[in-house]
């Protein structure tokens, strides 16, 4: 009988039915963020041949990084991209529709081509489903991510094969062609699972990427700015586990790399103004969701 109780207690864990678990979650956040992987999609950007597969593996049940249901329709949203360019800085917008007529950015792929041979790449969250801005980036082979938290160390992804691929000189900057009702013939929806089923699959992909507090990509973040696009249903029906959220980070402690190489510690203050003004913050912390 024992044996037969813990099978249905792993049955009920991966299924996503057991409901008291998530109360004894002190790592999640309540936020949209907890359920997409920043590094995750990272991850996916790495493997990809182009954005149009990075776009597919991002959709792709099976790699964990997707687990948002951000209109509450009971299921997973599909993230499209589209890349916005100027000279050599693409950002790469991953985006929901939540509505026939509403669209939601996810998180946004900064890259920026730094010398012939070069290129930066960061992911930023979007502060509407994070909380704030998180910025994610990848950390060397063989470094710790707790050593690289200073963002001081810096990653070269030109080999990436959809890194080379949108700097070729025939490249067509891609758009999604699907949205709220077109949807491409291989792709399924799924529903979503609670967090504690999630977590695990995504915390595989942290320890490949760090989050930082600076942007790399200058001129690929001046590109995405002006373009950013909201919903104003996601802001409503997730407005107080956001507000909640930026309460809690009023004062923060981050791990900054001092001029020296050693890790100091410094007090952040974000400024709450209430619901009007909660989305205006001076500083920017960390995000233990990657």
């Amino acid at each position: 009988m024992k044996y037969i109780g813990e099978i249905s207690l792993a049955l009920l864990i991966a299924t996503g039915s057991l409901t008291n678990v998530d109360a004894q979650q002190s790592d999640s956040t309540g936020l949209p963020g907890d359920n997409f992987s920043l590094s995750g999609a990272l991850e996916m950007f790495k493997k990809a041949e182009s954005p149009e597969h990075f776009e597919q593996l991002i959709n792709t049940q099976d790699n964990n990084v997707n687990n948002l249901d951000l209109n509450g329709d009971g299921d997973i949203d599909y993230i499209k991209v589209i890349d916005k360019s100027d000279g050599d800085a693409h950002a790469l917008i991953l985006q929901a529709a939540v509505s026939e007529n509403e669209n939601q950015d996810i998180a946004v792929i900064e890259l920026e081509k730094q010398g012939s041979d070069q290129a930066a790449l960061q992911i930023v969250g979007d502060e509407d489903i994070y909380g704030e801005e998180v910025i994610v980036e990848p950390v060397p082979e063989k470094t710790s991510t707790a050593s690289a938290a200073g963002g001081a160390v810096f990653v070269n992804v030109w080999t990436w094969p959809s890194v080379r691929y949108v700097y070729r000189p025939a490249y067509t900057v891609y758009v999604s062609p699907y949205g709220w009702r077109a949807r491409p013939v291989w792709y399924r929806p799924w529903r979503p699972v609670r967090w504690h089923v999630f977590h695990p699959y995504h915390a595989a992909y942290r320890h490949r990427y760090v989050v930082v507090h600076h942007h790399r990509a200058v001129h690929a973040h001046r590109v995405y700015t002006p373009v950013r696009t909201t919903s104003v249903t996601v802001r409503t029906r997730h407005q107080q586990p956001v507000n909640n959220y930026r309460a809690t980070r009023t004062t923060k402690t981050v791990s900054t790399q001092g001029r020296k190489g050693h890790v100091k510690s410094v007090k952040r203050t974000t400024k709450v103004q209430g619901t009007k003004g909660a989305g205006k913050r001076s500083g920017r912390g960390g995000h233990k969701r990657n």
